[in-house]
């Protein structure tokens, strides 16, 4: 069973950048399409973007396009999320997810793995 650590959240101000990490315990992430999810609070879990399993087609939330970039290192077995030109409306708990499939995904039922969320605060 795949195991997903995230990090990088934290607290940043409206146009500051953060970048996120998730980790999978196992090397066989590199075959899994990769996810980033977020909820905040009372609001049901959206999506944000999603990589393919070799990093040729990715898919981005329209909030987001031109300020977030997913991205993956397969020999390390981490995907990234680059956040610039944050916003307050960007706050929110984010989760990492791994799909079932090799593509790339934005609906939360085709992933089978999720990690356990990092907070990002963005003050106004």
């Amino acid at each position: 069973q795949v195991q997903l650590v995230e990090s990088g959240g934290g607290l940043v101000q409206a146009g500051g950048s953060l970048r996120l990490s998730c980790t999978a315990s196992e090397r066989a992430f590199r075959n899994h399409g990769m996810g980033w999810f977020r909820q905040a609070p009372g609001k049901e879990r959206e999506f944000v973007a999603t990589i393919s399993w070799s990093g040729a087609y990715r898919y981005y939330t329209d909030s987001v396009k031109g300020r977030f970039t997913i991205s993956r290192d397969n020999s390390k077995n981490t995907v990234y999320l680059q956040m610039n030109s944050l916003k307050p409306e960007d706050t929110a708990v984010y989760y990492c997810a791994a799909a079932v499939g090799s593509g790339y995904y934005s609906r939360p039922t085709d992933y089978a793995y999720w990690g356990q969320g990092t907070q990002v605060t963005v003050s106004s």
